[in-house]
This record gives structure tokens, sequence and C-alpha cells, in this order.
């Protein structure tokens, strides 16, 4: 349980920072994709095989049992968790 609240508390401490980001582009981009073209040379034919199936008979019923269950106690700690500032990058 603690691992989980550090890791959870890193991640968001994480995203805020990135969040906080000032972006500005520097600087156009450019792409050019290559050109393909293709040609069929086959007409297409598809018949799906047919099959013929017998399921088995599955009966569901309830029944009473006695069985073991852990119980989970819960307790009260002081830990230490991540403390984050975050100055956005337009405020510096």
């Amino acid at each position: 349980m603690l691992k989980k609240t550090l890791t959870l508390a890193m991640i968001s401490s994480f995203a805020l920072a990135l969040s906080a980001c000032d972006v500005r582009k520097t600087q156009e981009g450019n792409v050019t994709l290559p050109k393909y073209e293709i040609d069929k040379t086959q007409q297409g034919n598809l018949k799906l095989p047919e099959y013929d199936v017998k399921t088995p008979q599955v009966d569901v019923r309830k029944e009473e049992k006695t069985v073991e269950v852990p119980t989970i106690k819960k307790e009260e700690r002081t830990i230490e968790v991540p403390n984050v500032d975050v100055t956005p990058a337009r405020d510096k």
C-alpha cells in the first residue's frame, strides 16, 4: 500500500511538472511521404468453412460451504510523501 501511494504521488508530480512547460515552435517541419500505386491482379473469392458443433451440457448450481477467508487489518502510520513546488516556465 505504501509503495502504491508513493508511486502515485511521484506520477502525479511528474504530470504536474510536464503540464507547466512553456512550448514554442522554433522551426517549421516538413514531411514528404512516398506514393504507391497498387494494381489488382486477381478477383477475390471468399467462402468460409462450415462446422457442425455439438457442445457439452453445463449445469451451474449453488451450494454453501465453509471456507477460511483472510481478513485485512488497517493501521495508521506517518510517512514521508513528496512535496513538489513547480514554477511554470513562463513565470521564471
